[in-house]
């Protein structure tokens, strides 16, 4: 075994770039693989066009025979680029994307044949939907399932396929899929959003939600990777002890790319371009071979739907340049791990950002009504929040080497915690001239000026506010963004509901002027949202004890956190707001439980077998080779060997300690594991999973990391961290 483990490390030294030819300036390649607004204006009749754009601004219904001529349009563009096949392209809860290919090829006898893609093809299909998850939604045998077109998401080309983002349902009508309780957010929240930018600007008839998420991963050669059992099957390393030097130098932290990883970002950057993703930024990140890209803002539904393609995308050229890239959270112990950081504001059609201080008083004040009501919502919901963005992998990450906790909290810098401040002390009912004139002046008047040089950030912080967005920073890397991008757009909706009643209820009942009325509500909500606000370091008992006074939750693991799904408060938000129903939100939930279980399992099926059949067989020879010494030593110097044969007497003792508490720690942990499969309930069973199977996993881990240190490197069968952390 250890020679494929040094035949690897081999293989990946005599590894060289691939050769990446630009393709000139990208500008000029930007959504050239994309069906965007440019080309249908080509392709499609005026008609046509106009239904397409009156859907993705409207949300109005294409009827059958539009839908015929935007799929001629749509096959003769396709079949002009070389594709031969169209797919429905979607989002299954299984966190990753979903496709079948058809032929755009149908005979018509005669030994004819044609290029075929009608109207139906294109708006509507039912995929066999039996082996996705569902929750208890349908049973097994009830495959039908409907894939239906999302207008708003542009189609586009990868390979010789043209890709038509649609949503997933089930045959009752129920979402089997990520995006559709998406949209619902996103409708929900622009409604709220745009009746409380009115009070600022009547012009405003829609407001959308905006996300640029920032994907971090690791790149490992594929040679290194391939040795090593559970990087293939859990996606992360299960053992493997730290080496000398991690990154308590910094030194990798926006450094030189390396010219293999380079070649690499290049050539996804390039067909990036082609499917009309805005990628802008590469850099190096904190632990050795990690990394990012972060794209330019995008509405919030196609930017999900461009990060599910480009972590596709990403693995495909990845194949390319022979690397394995590791979206996991955590895949390396004792350094940083991945997260996918969500950054989100919400914008008007007249061009303004909500979240974004303006250049007059009424600006600020609009600023400052999105920006307390944003606080106001999380601090009402961070249990919701918290849940997610809960998953397996994420529970490794949260809390860790400058991870955020798993305790929601706002920061939003001293500067603005002054201004809230001074808002608190706001006088109730009608304000007087002078406080008019004192708050507009001194205090949001000046909110401008105060953002200039507020540039500092909390990397501690859950969701924090950066000058004119607000960064959700507790988002996995392997997360689909889709979830927590549902939450929070729906928790801002039902709060921005929730105040507009309160101001209108003020003006109507109170007789106060509209601005009067907007201090007063803003005055209570900064109040009733302290808590949440929090400028200090994240880590440590210190601020778990005050999170605990504050009332605030800290939901470590997934099975905790989960709950907080189907809790009657959540449950009424999404049924109020028209996001999912009573049957969708359970159904989820179940779905999320048996992953995490299911993940989990597999994890310490693994661990055991390579615990097992790799370590214990490799430490069994290396003590051999020991013993042999000592024999040697004792026949040659006889009853005084073990003054010559100490410290491999010692040795042998150390090895066999080490052997027998793994394997009955394996046999401890398969039992366990036997007892959490005979729960029925998905709560128990992934609770058992756990905290009764997982913390095997460190104590197992820890005895397997000593016998690395122990046994003979020439013999050791697992390429190591130091291989696999710095061989580029």
């Amino acid at each position: 075994m250890s020679t494929l483990r040094f035949k690897a490390i081999e293989e990946t030294f005599n590894r060289k770039s691939v050769n990446i030819e630009e393709p000139g300036r990208r500008s000029a390649i930007f959504g050239s693989n994309v069906f965007n607004e440019s080309v249908m204006k080509q392709y499609l009749t005026k008609e046509a066009y106009n239904n397409v754009m009156d859907a993705v601004k409207t949300g109005a219904k294409i009827n059958r025979t539009v839908a015929d001529h935007i799929s001629a349009g749509m096959k003769e563009w396709s079949i002009n680029k070389g594709v031969t096949h169209y797919t429905h392209w979607f989002q299954p809860l299984t966190g990753a994307t979903a496709e079948k290919h058809d032929a755009f090829f149908e005979t018509i006898g005669d030994g004819l044949a044609i290029e075929k893609f009608g109207g139906g093809s294109l708006v509507q299909q039912e995929p066999d939907a039996s082996s996705f998850p569902n929750g208890g939604i349908r049973n097994t045998f009830e495959a039908r399932g409907y894939t239906a077109w999302d207008p708003t998401s542009p189609a586009f080309i990868w390979g010789t396929t043209l890709c038509i983002p649609t949503v997933f349902v089930s045959y009752t009508g129920e979402a089997l899929d990520y995006k559709t309780p998406l949209l619902r957010a996103l409708q929900a929240v622009d409604q709220a959003a745009t009746d409380v930018a009115k009070y600022f600007d009547k012009n405003v008839s829609k407001v959308n939600a905006t996300l640029g998420w920032e994907q971090e991963y690791f790149l490992v050669d594929s040679a290194l990777a391939a040795t090593r059992p559970d990087i293939q099957l859990a996606g992360r390393t299960l053992l493997g002890h730290s080496p000398a030097k991690g990154q308590q130098l910094d030194d990798h932290y926006f450094g030189s790319i390396p010219s293999r990883v380079l070649a690499y970002m290049r050539d996804l950057e390039i067909e990036c371009m082609r499917l009309g993703i805005p990628v802008k930024t590469r850099h190096n990140e904190v632990a050795p071979n990690q990394f990012e890209l972060a794209p330019i803002f995008e509405e919030a539904n196609l930017a999900v739907d461009h990060n599910s393609l480009i972590m596709d995308v990403m693995n495909k050229i990845a194949e390319r340049h022979h690397f394995v890239v590791l979206m996991h959270e955590k895949p390396f112990a004792g350094i940083n791990g991945s997260g996918k950081h969500n950054n989100w504001s919400l914008g008007t059609d007249t061009g303004i950002n909500l979240l974004s201080p303006g250049k007059t008083p009424m600006k600020n004040l609009q600023f400052l009504t999105f920006f307390i009501n944003t606080i106001k919502a999380v601090c009402d919901n961070e249990e919701l929040l918290r849940a997610s963005i809960a998953s397996a992998s994420n529970d490794h990450r949260l809390g860790a080497n400058e991870a955020p906790p798993a305790i929601i909290s706002v920061f939003i810098g001293s500067q603005l915690t002054a201004v809230l401040d001074e808002l608190e002390k706001v006088t109730s009912g009608k304000l007087s001239p002078q406080e008019k004139t004192e708050l507009k002046l001194n205090v949001v008047g000046k909110i401008p000026e105060i953002l200039l040089d507020n540039t500092d950030r909390n990397r501690t912080s859950s969701f924090a506010f950066t000058g004119n967005k607000f960064e959700f920073r507790a988002v996995g890397s392997t997360a689909n963004c889709a979830n927590p991008m549902t939450v929070l757009n729906a928790i801002m909706a039902k709060q921005l509901k929730d105040f507009k009643v309160e101001v209108d209820k003020l003006i109507k009942d109170k007789k106060m002027k509209k601005d009067d009325a907007i201090f007063n509500v803003l005055r209570e909500y900064i109040k009733k949202s302290k808590k949440i606000r929090f400028e200090g370091d994240g880590y440590g008992e210190a601020w778990e004890k005050e999170a605990e006074k504050r009332g605030l939750s800290n939901n470590k693991n997934t099975p905790e956190a989960l709950k907080a799904q189907i809790s009657k408060k959540a449950i009424k938000l999404y049924e109020e707001l028209g996001v999912m129903n009573t049957v969708e939100v359970e159904a989820r939930h179940e779905i999320e439980l048996e992953e995490y279980a299911m993940r989990i399992q597999i994890e310490g099926r693994v661990l055991g077998d390579i615990a097992r059949n790799h370590v214990i067989p490799t430490a069994i020879r290396y003590q051999n080779v020991l013993i042999k010494n000592v024999t040697g030593l004792k026949s040659i110097y006889g009853e005084d060997f073990k003054k010559y044969a100490e410290e491999q007497l010692d040795l042998v003792e150390k090895v066999s300690n080490h052997i027998a508490v793994i394997n009955s720690k394996v046999s401890a942990m398969i039992e366990a594991r036997k007892v959490a499969n005979k729960y029925e309930d998905i709560q128990k069973k992934a609770e058992s999973y756990c905290h009764e199977v997982k913390p095997f996993f460190d104590e197992i881990r820890y005895h397997c990391d000593k016998l690395e240190l122990l046994v003979d490197n020439e013999i050791w069968p697992l390429t190591k961290y130091r291989e696999l952390l710095f061989t580029r």
